[in-house]
């Protein structure tokens, strides 16, 4: 009872229209909105269009009327000429989702020093890359070594702490979560733990540690009656009890120098991708101890390097980061269905947005040449490619979706598209 009442004061002030956190309301990256607009540009079906603080990687989130997003200016815009890292900040922002006008903004600093950029490594991503979580009244923050930030919708500060002082080349791509009255950070590159803080006044409830390489979100999974929260690391797949930090079991998992996707779970089976070279597997949840030789279901040589997974009708889809395949596996199997190259030739995208799956689409978002909307099923049919021409800047942030519209952003633009 106690762990049903706090998942309920977690939603009580969670709409159905929001999307209040990294994938949306079920964390999956899967919405029931049927409204969605199929077609998009520059001129067709926007709404709005705002221009941001500076480039970014986190995605939108989305309570009542607040749209939340992170970005980053003052260092590290030009590759050519970055500037001094001194002059790093990173912006915690709200805008009005029925204008895109910006409410407010609090620039965060930090002393501690950020890996240069310097053209490759973080330049890719950037220094704003974790999306923000809320539930509907206050909303969180995680910027790397510059901490957790607590505030109201509204935007009035509540608390801020730090989870590590270490900083990354890759910089940080995990994003925290709510459950119940905790807020867990995967702070792995930072100190090395997964963290439980108290929302309302920022203190550590539990933390575990041994993540090597964890770059993904933290995931809730409900089995056999009970919840258990599951992160990805090199090597091993861990589970929790989400309200103590006690460990439940682990099992073998992809050994990667960065694991970046996070998982997701259907039917008490956990899938996993990662891997530069393309690796996935299958894990069934529950079970204590190391579960090896028991839970692990299949494995196989394809996934994505950066962006997560969806799961439809006993299949697993995905998008090639590095090599632009959108690819569909057997979820009982591993086996592939298919494997189609969005971009056509000769260009060619990377891709580390998640896809977006909306009853029988996926909105796969790539980094320079547009998003592109597929069926979801297990044919490759490529349905719309949506381009906005006069927007060149990178767009590494997964589609949000609220009352039938659209919200996107890019380095430079944060969007609202819908059907007129």
């Amino acid at each position: 009872m106690h762990r049903l009442l706090l998942l309920f004061s977690l939603s009580a002030a969670i709409h159905a229209a929001d999307w209040p956190q990294f994938r949306g309301p079920t964390a999956d990256g899967v919405t029931t909105d049927p409204n969605l607009p199929l077609t998009w540009s520059e001129r067709e079906n926007l709404v709005w269009r705002t221009e941001l603080p500076g480039p970014g990687s986190s995605s939108p989130v989305i309570a009542g009327d607040n749209i939340f997003l992170t970005s980053y200016s003052g260092y590290g815009i030009d590759v050519k000429e970055p500037g001094d890292m001194k002059n790093l900040k990173r912006h915690a922002l709200c805008l009005d989702k029925k204008t895109g006008k910006i409410l407010w903004n609090h620039e965060i600093v930090t002393d501690l020093p950020n890996k240069p950029y310097t053209g490759t490594y973080i330049t890719t991503h950037g220094y704003a890359s974790s999306s923000a979580v809320t539930d509907g009244k206050g909303v969180f923050f995680f910027m790397a070594n510059a901490g957790v930030f607590a505030y109201t919708v509204d935007g009035k500060p509540v608390w801020n702490v730090s989870v590590g002082e270490k900083a990354h080349d890759w910089g940080v791509g995990s994003s925290p979560i709510l459950y119940g009255d905790l807020l867990i950070v995967n702070a792995a590159l930072e100190s090395n733990q997964l963290i439980a803080l108290d929302r309302k006044t920022g203190k550590t409830v539990w933390s575990a540690t041994g993540f090597p390489a964890s770059w993904n979100t933290p995931a809730i999974v409900k089995v056999d009656g009970h919840d258990e929260l599951v992160l990805n690391a090199s090597g091993k797949l861990r589970a929790f009890d989400p309200l103590t930090g006690k460990e439940l079991w682990s099992c073998n998992s992809i050994k990667a120098a960065e694991l970046c996707p996070s998982i997701v779970a259907h039917d008490g089976v956990i899938f996993v991708i990662g891997h530069p070279g393309g690796q996935s597997q299958a894990v069934k949840a529950g079970g204590k101890g190391d579960v090896s030789a028991t839970h692990l279901l299949w494995q196989a040589p394809k996934g994505s390097n950066v962006g997560s997974p969806v799961y439809k009708d006993g299949h697993l889809y995905f998008i090639n980061d590095s090599r632009g395949l959108a690819t569909c596996l057997d979820a009982k199997t591993g086996d592939v269905v298919y494997e189609q190259p969005l971009v056509p030739r000769p260009k060619r995208d990377r891709f580390y947005a998640t896809p977006l799956l909306a009853g029988d689409k996926m909105y796969c978002v790539g980094r320079e040449t547009g998003t592109y909307v597929i069926a979801a099923k297990p044919q490759f049919e490529l349905i719309a490619t949506n381009v906005i021409s006069n927007d060149n800047s990178i767009s590494n942030a997964s589609p949000a979706v609220s009352d039938g519209q659209i919200f996107l952003r890019s380095n430079k633009y944060a969007y609202c598209f819908g059907n007129k």
